[in-house]
């Protein structure tokens, strides 16, 4: 019996270890969004070449795409459980 609590609490461990690396990775994108948003606002702000604008939002929309991605990933491995 005690074998098998043992088991339960090293799945349980394993289990939380890897949704934390999964929320991790999913702040990764959600971080670059951030950052990538404050440099459109720089660039509609003042007097900086709109292409730089462009390239950010470009990289905002990857990156969203990316999050959306890490986020099924997290709800496909917790939908399995």
């Amino acid at each position: 019996m005690e074998a098998l609590a043992n088991t339960n609490k090293r799945i349980a461990m394993n289990n939380n270890e890897s949704l934390r690396k999964m929320v991790h990775d999913a702040r990764a994108p959600l971080n670059r969004i951030s950052m990538n948003a404050e440099l459109v606002k720089l660039v509609l702000e003042n007097d900086i070449p709109k292409q730089k604008a462009l390239e950010a939002l470009n990289k905002i929309i990857a990156n969203c795409q990316q999050c959306s991605e890490h986020l099924q990933e997290i709800s496909d491995t917790h939908a399995a459980d």
